[in-house]
């Protein structure tokens, strides 16, 4: 979890309960607030889930890219090693 994540979900239960406070005391100024809060921490968190997402896009693009690079430097080897025994066999 990141911090617009934690922050977001932060702000969106703070607004809930202003929100919810607004209900009970009939208090449409507070209610609103309440409401307008819960829509920013929704607004956030969902850029935290973006930004995450990216991020781990970027990280499995990045492992499956080395996965690859061991997997032809592996291949290159073994093609090596086989020319080199066909060298000494002749």
């Amino acid at each position: 979890m990141n911090k617009d994540q934690a922050e977001g979900k932060l702000k969106d239960v703070t607004g809930r309960v202003e929100r919810q406070v607004g209900e009970w005391t009939g208090d449409a100024e507070k209610q609103g607030h309440g409401a307008m809060k819960q829509v920013e921490g929704k607004v956030q968190k969902a850029w935290g889930d973006v930004k995450d997402a990216g991020k781990k896009a970027i990280d499995r693009a990045r492992t499956e890219e080395t996965s690859e690079d061991e997997s032809s430097t592996e291949t290159e080897e073994k093609e090596e090693k086989k020319a080199e025994t066909r060298r000494r066999a002749s």
